[in-house]
């Protein structure tokens, strides 16, 4: 079914195919990292506002959440994320969109308070009813989180889009940020990477894959806790940028540069094969060209090489420091004259 055409008046979430009415998917369709950057320097050169609230975190180092002091020991984290649908089940891409925006108040060593919901809808091309199995995702997610989810905003689109705008609650003195990270300090990596080319090779060609669906799905409440408990105060989360350029931004953010194993790297079941067969999206590529002048490669073939910097949703902590359960992937070391060193 093309974007122009109307839906069947028999209704059935299973035989609607979502991935088939965006160009991209998930965290893949974001604004390529330079192109983005280069649109937002300006405003991170302006004049702070004068307020009665300190910002803490803002547009400086490109972190995951902004976050401004209250008055006492408490912080508030403001975040948004939303994109089009990664996976064809109604309810699954509500759930990911949920913990993927939900993710970010983890990255920053917070909890979700409150969520909105964002929501853009074909109508005259989709049915409405299927844009509630989204929403019931969505609320499904949020309620495992603990976290309130009222009311949002929705516009009537020619592509499908779900998200939250999400606020959370953390200690200031406690954070998790991007640029805090040291020389000496080992990476750690919380979910495996491959989330990007199994969903391309959903998109493509209808077949499921669960584990990614799981991997997907899985709140980053853990880790973020367990990075707090360790006194870790460096981490980010693993989403559009792949895991080289999201360490890209924590090495260059911190004034270091990052040495990663790529034997240490976990991948899900199946991302090989589907990288080999050539299921790579656009935003991978985009994100290999963006990395690729900051990095030392070692004897890496290509297909590592599109695989550490494949496009995630929903991916895990990346984390400077230990956390149980997690992988060591790399280090931090002095700043070189590569942000990135593979091998």
């Amino acid at each position: 079914m093309t974007l122009t055409q109307q839906p069947s008046h028999a209704f059935a979430p299973e035989q609607v195919r979502l991935t088939q009415y965006a160009r991209g998917g998930g965290c893949a369709c974001k604004i390529p990292p330079g192109e983005l950057e280069d649109a937002v320097a300006a405003l991170a050169r302006t004049q702070p506002v004068q307020s009665a609230h300190e910002l803490l975190v803002g547009l400086d180092t490109g972190d995951d959440g902004a976050v401004v002091r209250l008055a006492g020991e408490s912080a508030l984290i403001l975040t948004t994320d939303f994109f089009t649908p990664v996976v064809d089940s109604a309810y699954d891409w509500g759930r990911i969109a949920a913990a993927n925006a939900l993710s970010d108040v983890y990255a920053m060593g917070g909890t979700p308070l409150l969520a909105v919901n964002l929501l853009a809808w074909p109508r005259d091309v989709l049915p409405l009813e299927l844009s509630a199995e989204v929403l019931r995702g969505g609320m499904d997610t949020a309620r495992e989180a603990g976290c309130h989810l009222a009311g949002g905003h929705s516009v009537d689109d020619a592509e499908p889009k779900y998200g939250l705008a999400v606020t959370g609650l953390a200690d200031p003195g406690r954070l998790l940020r991007n640029d805090t990270g040291r020389p000496g300090v080992p990476l750690s990596l919380t979910k495996p990477l491959g989330i990007g080319v199994l969903n391309t090779r959903h998109k493509a060609t209808g077949e499921t894959f669960p584990q990614a669906i799981d991997a997907m799905t899985r709140l980053n409440h853990g880790a973020s806790q367990a990075a707090l408990a360790a006194g870790i105060t460096c981490a980010t989360d693993v989403t559009g940028f792949g895991l080289l350029g999201h360490l890209h931004k924590m090495a260059r953010a911190s004034n270091v540069s990052a040495v990663l194993d790529p034997s240490a790297v976990a991948y899900l079941d199946g991302a090989r094969e589907a990288a080999r067969a050539g299921f790579v999206s656009n935003g991978t590529r985009r994100n290999l060209a963006w990395t690729d002048p900051h990095t030392a490669w070692g004897d890496v073939p290509e297909t590592e090489r599109l695989l550490l910097a494949d496009a995630q949703t929903s991916g895990g902590l990346l984390v400077a420091g230990e956390i149980p359960g997690a992988p060591v992937i790399g280090e931090l070391v002095p700043a070189r004259e590569h942000t990135l060193i593979i091998g």
